[in-house]
C-alpha cells in the first residue's frame, strides 16, 4: 500500500513537477490522485469546454504514469469530503500528502480544512511552489519588508532573484520507479455530470521564432506573434521553470516580463485577497456603475457595433481564447465607455475563457478599469476605433470574427458614441473619485 500521495491540482504534468519530485524522494510508494472538484463543477454547465480540456489533460497524464507501471487515481467530490471519508480509508499506511500550492482564496481555505483533517489522522501535508517563479514573501521591498504594488520595482527585484537563484528544474523522470504500481481506472467524463467537447488546443511548445519577435508582433491580433501557452500554464500541463529558462536563453525580455506579471499578480491575490470582491483601491468602489443590461448584453454577444470588441467577443465566445490586446480594448470599453461595472466584464471572462485563472483575470480586469495594482489611471480610455486602426490595420482580424458586417444583421453604429462616451467616464470617475 502506498505510504504517500501526490495530488494534482494546478500542475498536470509529471515533468518538472516541484511537489511530486519531494514526494518521489521521501518515499519509496506514492500514489498520485487527482479531484474533480464538485464545489467548482456543480456551477458550470454541462457543455462546460474547460471540464473537457482538464479531462483531456487527465487522460494524457494518465499515460504518462502508465508508461511509468502506474496509474492516477481519479475522484470527484468534495476534495475534503473525499479525503474524510475516501483517501483515508483507501490509504491505511498513508504517511503524508504532497501537494503544489495555490495562491487563490477558496484553494487556501480547502487546503487548511484538509490538512487539518490529516493532522487528526497523524498524516503530515506538504505543498510546494510550482506554478510560479516566485510567490508570497519571495519578492519584497527591501525598505520596508511589504509586498510590490507596481509591477517595474517588482520585475527589477523578480529579475535579480532570478539571476541569484535560478529557476531550476526537478528531474523527476529517474525516481518514477518510486510510484505505487497499482492500475486505476479513470472514471468517464459522462460519469461527472458533462459532454465531451471537441476543443482544439494550442502545442505545449513556443518557437524561437515567436520568442525572437514577440516584442514586435506580439499585440497584433490577425498574427501567430503570441505563445498561446495560457491553458497549458494555467493547467501546469508545462513547466513555468522550463520556460524561464528558454526566455533567458532566447534572451526574450519581453516574453519574460509577461511570466513575471503572472507572479505579480499571483502574489497579489495573497496578500491582499480582497480583491475578488472588491477594487484593489477602494475608493474605485464608489464609481455609480451604469451597468445597462442591454449594453452589457450587446457587449457579451459582441454587437456592440464596434468591430474590434466585437471581434474579441466572438472569438471569446466562439473559441474561449481572445488575443491579450483585444482582451485590454474590450475591457476599456465595457468599463469606460459603457460605465459598465468590471466585475461583470470579469465574471463573463470566468465563463468563457479556457485559459481562466483568478489572479491573472482579476488583474486585467482591475488594470483595465483602474482600480487595481499598477493600473492604467482612470482617464485613460482606449479608442477602440485608434487601437483597431494601429493593430489591426488591414482589418484581417475583424474580418475573420465580424463576418456580417456590413450587412443587415450588424448595427450600423456603435451603441454609444465613443468620444461622448469617453468624456462621460472621466467626469463620472473624477467626481466619484474626488468624494463628491
Amino acid at each position: 500500500m502506498a505510504n504517500a500521495i501526490f495530488w494534482h491540482r494546478r500542475d498536470l504534468r509529471i515533468d518538472d513537477n516541484a511537489g511530486l519530485f519531494q514526494a518521489l524522494t521521501e518515499f519509496q510508494e506514492v500514489q498520485p490522485i487527482f479531484i474533480f472538484d464538485s464545489c467548482i463543477l456543480e456551477e458550470l454547465p454541462k457543455s462546460d469546454r474547460r471540464v473537457s480540456v482538464i479531462y483531456d489533460f487527465i487522460e494524457d497524464l494518465n499515460k504518462a504514469y502508465q508508461k511509468a507501471g502506474a496509474s492516477l487515481k481519479v475522484y470527484h467530490g468534495d476534495p475534503v469530503e473525499v479525503f474524510q471519508n475516501k483517501v483515508l480509508s483507501e490509504f491505511p499506511e498513508l504517511k503524508k500528502v504532497f501537494t503544489n500550492e495555490d495562491y487563490e482564496p477558496y484553494a487556501k481555505n480547502r487546503d487548511e480544512k484538509i490538512e487539518a483533517i490529516l493532522a487528526e489522522n497523524g498524516i503530515a501535508f506538504q505543498a510546494e511552489k510550482d506554478q510560479v517563479i516566485w510567490a508570497k514573501d519571495d519578492i519584497l521591498k527591501s525598505s520596508d519588508n511589504r509586498p510590490y504594488t507596481v509591477f517595474t520595482p517588482y520585475f527589477r527585484k523578480w529579475k535579480e532573484r532570478l539571476e541569484k537563484d535560478g529557476a531550476y528544474s526537478f528531474n523527476v523522470s529517474d525516481r518514477l520507479n518510486h510510484l505505487a504500481k497499482v492500475e486505476y481506472k479513470l472514471p468517464n467524463i459522462e460519469s461527472l455530470g458533462f459532454s465531451n467537447q471537441d476543443v482544439p488546443l494550442p502545442n505545449k511548445e513556443v518557437s524561437s521564432d515567436i520568442l525572437n519577435h514577440y516584442e514586435e508582433i506580439r499585440d497584433y491580433p490577425a498574427k501567430a506573434g503570441t505563445s498561446r501557452l495560457s491553458v497549458h500554464l494555467r493547467f501546469g500541463t508545462i513547466s513555468i521553470r522550463k520556460l524561464v529558462q528558454q526566455a533567458q536563453e532566447e534572451g526574450a525580455e519581453i516574453f519574460l516580463s509577461e511570466l513575471a506579471w503572472r507572479d505579480f499578480y499571483q502574489q497579489i491575490l495573497h496578500h491582499f485577497p480582497h480583491v475578488v470582491n472588491g477594487s484593489f483601491r477602494p475608493q474605485y468602489d464608489q464609481i455609480p456603475w451604469s451597468n445597462n443590461e442591454d449594453y452589457f448584453k450587446a457587449w457579451c454577444e459582441g454587437k456592440t457595433g464596434v468591430p474590434i470588441v466585437d471581434a474579441g467577443m466572438r472569438e471569446l465566445n466562439e473559441t474561449g481564447y481572445m488575443h491579450n490586446r483585444v482582451r485590454m480594448i474590450v475591457a476599456s470599453f465595457l468599463t469606460k465607455n459603457l460605465l459598465i461595472d468590471w466585475r461583470w466584464g470579469e465574471a463573463y471572462f470566468a465563463e468563457k475563457l479556457l485559459d481562466f485563472d483568478l489572479a491573472a483575470n482579476n488583474g486585467g480586469w482591475q488594470w483595465a478599469a483602474g482600480s487595481g495594482t499598477d493600473a492604467a489611471p482612470y482617464f485613460r480610455v482606449f479608442n477602440p476605433l485608434t487601437q483597431a486602426e494601429k493593430f489591426d490595420p488591414r482589418g484581417t482580424y475583424i474580418r475573420k470574427w465580424v463576418k456580417d458586417m456590413g450587412k443587415d444583421s450588424y448595427p450600423k453604429k456603435p451603441i454609444v458614441d465613443i468620444k461622448e462616451s469617453r468624456k462621460k467616464a472621466i467626469e463620472v470617475y473624477k467626481k466619484a473619485l474626488s468624494g463628491e
